[in-house]
């Protein structure tokens, strides 16, 4: 008999190629974001973008570094926010989605409808600042960079699915041992959720990092700004001086070109390089987190 098992390896590792090419594909993007921090504004004008750069330079980092206690100041609320404001948002959220996932909740469909309609429906950007500056009075506070995202419904019918995987035997076989709710949900349902919590922990801890849009509507003592909204305020303030000509002329005749790309790109590199360490820690809990939240329903 003819044997094919020899034919069976090829797929594999054409498969294995595909998938080889495809990272090299994502990871190019990187290296050039990378190359066109480290390289030399005229360069990048004369002979563009390349993977190694033609001219080293690290003017786009110490213009950005200018105001280093500033930079310094904005990675410490960020790195705070992100922190501070995942375990509030994976708290309150399993909390909320724990509960409205048990049977013997009265009311619970109710309660899960109001919150899954405003993935629909929302009183718009007018309304919801009305309600933080006016009725909470949050404005120019450090919580107000926390509360805005401190439930996502989304994240609460993730959630939700996940925790209805859960047997019912062992909550049950915990209330005859006579454990109350709140040390059932600690003891028991929290340790059996570690791999929904740490993609939605992924989530919104992404969704922290990059947030200016909420810095930008009410932080107005630059102590509080964050990373993203001080970055892309440095990136509107290059974009002015380049639009001024007689700006331009007397930095470039102090310090030479003014840095464009090369310091937008070490933004993004600045911006972009702690987070993403994050996502290797929790790639095991990511694939499976989301298929077990959205198996039942």
């Amino acid at each position: 008999m003819i044997s094919f098992t020899g034919w069976n390896v090829v797929p594999k590792i054409l498969i294995n190629l595909m998938f080889a090419v495809y990272s090299a594909m994502c990871l190019i993007p990187i290296l050039l974001v990378l190359s066109t921090s480290f390289s030399e504004e005229k360069s990048l004008v004369t002979d563009g973008f390349h993977l190694i750069p033609k001219l080293f330079s690290l003017i786009g980092y110490q213009y950005v570094f200018s105001g280093t206690s500033t930079i310094l100041n904005a990675y410490k609320v960020t790195i705070l926010v992100t922190v501070v404001g995942t375990c509030l948002h994976l708290f309150v959220t399993s909390l909320m989605s724990y509960a409205i996932s048990r049977n013997e909740v009265k009311y619970r469909n109710q309660i899960a409808f109001l919150v899954f309609f405003t993935i629909l429906f929302n009183g718009g950007l007018a309304p919801y600042y009305i309600l933080i500056t006016r009725y909470l009075h949050l404005k120019d506070t450090f919580f107000v960079l926390i509360v805005v995202m401190l439930v996502s419904p989304v994240h609460v019918m993730i959630m939700r699915n996940f925790f209805k995987t859960l047997p019912d035997a062992i909550i049950e076989s915990a209330r005859i041992d006579g454990s109350g709710e709140f040390m059932t949900y600690f003891r028991i349902v929290l340790p059996l959720s570690t791999p929904v919590l740490a993609t939605i922990g992924l989530f919104i801890s992404v969704a922290y990092w990059n947030d200016w849009f909420t810095c930008s509507l009410f932080i107005e003592n630059n102590k509080l700004y964050n990373l993203q909204y001080l970055l892309q305020s440095l990136m509107t303030n290059i974009q002015m001086l380049l639009s001024n000509q007689n700006a331009s002329r007397s930095i470039e005749q102090s310090i030479g070109m003014l840095p464009g790309e090369s310091a937008r790109m070490a933004t993004c590199v600045l911006s972009i390089g702690p987070i993403i360490l994050a996502y290797p820690l929790l790639q095991k809990y990511f694939v499976k987190g989301l298929t077990l939240g959205a198996v039942k329903s």
